[in-house]
């Protein structure tokens, strides 16, 4: 509650600091007065109560054991009632009120009490008074003296801490010494609770753990210097400012573990030194309950586990050293040894007299194998015992089993042939046993394609699968517990799949506008016997003479009989004019073409399917069109489809997702370019996978074309007249547009 209040009023304290250059600018700042401050004792709390005209931001803080200081912003002290009265029960000793000025200007009334004792006041506010509690300072109980039977504790400081309140303070650290292991406990006034226990990955060899409701009144650093412990520091947690860390610096690396109090009150991390050598460890030892144990030689100094006496021992291979140790020095990776120190100096001596010798030394209880044979030449000088063994086994290649009190020496062979005779026992008791059937009917998964996965994680080697196609049921024959191995795996495969629904939506547009302007001229002169204006040549006597700028066809000679004959000609956005004589000798038209053109289409297919979890689904619809091939005077028809066709793939994940394979065509003939009736296929094809949540839509692909088309026709030389040469050109416009865009929905249906 503490921290929560001090972060509160920091914040407020922020805000109104961000506020505070506001107001000095022009807006007013709202200042409140300090009214009272009066003190009182409840029965097991002592409170200080600071009140105020108005409710203020206040910010709390402990520079220092004794001393807790609440600061509240823009709060004027001037005139306020004192009842603060001194009361040896109360936490708070004395009350000082300041004045003084915060960095942006603000008024800032600073109230500082003065601990009777190390504690940790709370703080509270309701409206505009502000309430520091702390537990009555005659209730608050001496640190306990340390236990005498814990040995060489290191003095800490060990000041009152309040006992009472729902967050518990850290009041002192001990270390002491079990056996080889070093213990650093955390003693608390409370329960002391724990959000995790980690080592640090940084490179250094650190212990960190975080404390959640809980202050400390030691030190922020504490020397220790005891077995690999450097030191042990405390101090509000990187992670957030209401958690406590508490952070332990080792010197080597060292194995750890946590343990608690019955209470909860006390923490110890214990950190446990290399175990010495097994054959070490035996000697002097009784052994609790029987143990195996099978090493080579060169792990001799390795940590012992006791294994149950019905588990075979374990032959460890001799260790190689990995290519990145190649080339360190001996004492990087030089195995510890605790042996006594001897001396030895054997030359062309019985091997098996040599290890019994070993046992006279060591204390221990050696059973050597009759194959072991054969001598030792040795020179050592000063060196542990357990080395010197370690070295003879390794140099004949010999291994050893630790059985309770026991340690037997056999050739490494020896023991690997028993590992591997051990094992085959093991599997042969395994299969061992009657057979039994088991049936089972599926109804969702298929009998044929279970089969693989069952014999391969489920089944014995004596085990065996057969399959009814037309019911649909697995028999299983193999032992007992394989079989209820087999059931709980059948039992969970065999399930209903969710299906999924996918929707997808075709929409294509067309846009197309066309414009043709222009003048058209045609002429037509006839000299014939028959109209009495014949050439005054013996040849050619008669002439029929055209010509036309446009495609516009004007009046023929019949139509112009009339003399003057206006009216349509042509196209119907095009006004034409002709002028000819009676008989028809010659005749002038003239068209003038305006053309405007415009369209818009939407076609929109919406093709959906339904399917199950990791099941391909096609839904198609359209056309085939005839294909007809001749080769060797045999005709050959095939069909093309022209079709529209969704192919997808869902794929159902653990997040309400689905991942789908889509292969989306539409196809559709075009016969206006149809060769040899045969019209080609005009295809709009999309592959993709894609990802989209349940119900929602996505786009998965879109094609936009635009063409734009000026196609400007012209009489040569007349295009060229000043002012008159517009009525021999003629300009068409086109412009189109299309655009196609594919939408998909997919929606999970569970059963």
């Amino acid at each position: 509650m503490y921290r929560y209040s001090m972060l509160l009023g920091l914040c407020l304290a922020l805000a109104a600091g961000v506020m505070g250059p506001l107001g000095a600018s022009g807006a007013h700042v709202d200042q409140a007065m300090l009214k009272k401050i009066a003190s009182r004792v409840d029965a097991r709390t002592g409170v200080l109560a600071i009140e105020a005209s108005a409710p203020v931001p206040y910010v709390a803080s402990q520079p220092d054991p004794k001393t807790f200081v609440v600061e509240l912003r823009d709060v004027v002290t001037i005139g306020f009632e004192d009842a603060f009265t001194a009361d040896p029960r109360h936490p708070i000793a004395a009350v000082r009120v300041e004045n003084a000025q915060a960095i942006d200007g603000a008024i800032v009334a600073r109230v500082h009490m003065t601990l009777s004792q190390a504690i940790r006041p709370r703080v509270r506010s309701a409206r505009n008074v502000i309430y520091v509690e702390a537990d009555r300072a005659d209730m608050v109980s001496a640190v306990k003296a340390a236990p005498a039977a814990i040995a060489a504790p290191t003095p800490m400081n060990a000041g009152a801490i309040n006992l009472a309140g729902p967050s518990a303070a850290i009041r002192d650290v001990r270390v002491t010494r079990r056996g080889n292991a070093t213990a650093v406990t955390l003693l608390g006034t409370s329960r002391l609770t724990t959000t995790g226990l980690q080592e640090v990955k940084d490179g250094s060899n650190r212990v960190v753990f975080d404390l959640t409701n809980t202050t400390s009144a030691l030190p922020t650093t504490t020397t220790v210097k005891q077995g690999p412990v450097e030191r042990v520091r405390i101090g509000i947690s990187p992670k957030s400012p209401l958690l406590t860390q508490v952070s332990m610096d080792l010197s080597r690396a060292a194995t750890y573990r946590l343990e608690s109090s019955p209470d909860g009150n006390d923490l110890t991390v214990v950190f446990d030194e290399p175990v010495a050598d097994p054959i070490t460890a035996l000697r002097g030892t009784e052994l609790k309950g029987p143990s195996n144990l099978v090493r080579q030689a060169p792990p001799l100094s390795a940590p012992v586990a006791a294994a149950p006496q019905a588990a075979p021992p374990q032959v460890a291979a001799a260790p190689q050293a990995p290519a990145s140790q190649i080339g360190q020095t001996p004492a990087q990776n030089a195995p510890r040894y605790t042996g006594n120190a001897v001396s030895l100096d054997f030359q062309g001596a019985d091997l098996r007299a040599v290890l019994r010798t070993f046992s006279e030394i060591s204390g221990l209880n050696l059973v050597i194998d009759p194959s072991i044979q054969g001598t030792v030449d040795v020179a050592l000088k000063d060196v542990p015992w357990d080395q010197a063994l370690d070295i003879i086994l390794r140099a004949n290649k010999l291994g050893y089993v630790v059985d309770g009190t026991i340690v037997r020496i056999a050739p490494l062979t020896v023991l690997a042939e028993e590992e591997t005779q051990r094992r085959k026992l093991a599997e042969e008791q395994a299969l061992a046993g009657e057979l039994r059937v088991l049936t089972r009917s599926l109804s969702y998964a298929k009998a044929e394609d279970l089969t693989k996965l069952l014999t391969a994680t489920a089944l014995s080697q004596r085990g065996s699968i057969q399959v009814d196609p037309r019911t649909n049921t697995i028999i299983i024959n193999d032992l007992a517990e394989r079989l209820d191995r087999a059931s709980m795996l059948l039992t969970t495969l065999d399930r209903p799949e969710p299906q999924v629904e996918i929707e997808a939506r075709i929409v294509q547009t067309n846009r197309e506008f066309a414009r043709r302007l222009g003048v058209q001229w045609g002429f037509n002169g006839l000299a014939t016997p028959a109209l009495g204006n014949t050439l005054p040549l013996a040849f050619p006597n008669q002439v029929n003479v055209g010509g036309r700028t446009g495609g516009v066809q004007g009046p023929t000679g019949d139509q112009a009989s009339t003399g003057v004959n206006l009216g349509v000609s042509g196209p119907s956005s095009a006004a034409g004019i002709s002028l000819g004589s009676i008989n028809g000798a010659l005749n002038l038209d003239v068209a003038l073409s305006a053309l405007e053109q415009s369209g818009q289409g939407r076609i929109l297919s919406t093709p959906k399917v339904s399917t199950q979890n990791n099941v391909e689904a096609e839904i198609t619809q359209g056309i085939q069109v005839p294909i007809q091939t001749v080769a060797n005077n045999t005709v050959t028809v095939t069909f093309k489809d022209a079709a529209l066709t969704l192919r997808v793939q869902p794929q159902i994940t653990a997040a309400n997702t689905v991942i789908m394979k889509i292969t989306m065509e539409n196809s559709a003939p075009d016969f206006s370019r149809a060769i040899n009736g045969i019209p080609p296929i005009d295809t709009q094809r999309a592959l993709t996978q894609v990802l989209v949540s349940s119900g929602e839509t996505t786009v998965i692909g879109g094609i936009y074309i635009s063409r734009e088309q000026t196609t400007q026709g012209r009489t040569p030389g007349l295009n060229r007249v000043p002012l008159l040469g517009w009525l021999f050109k003629r300009n068409e416009f086109t412009d189109e547009s299309r655009e196609l865009l594919i939408f998909i929905t997919p929606k999970i249906l569970r059963l």
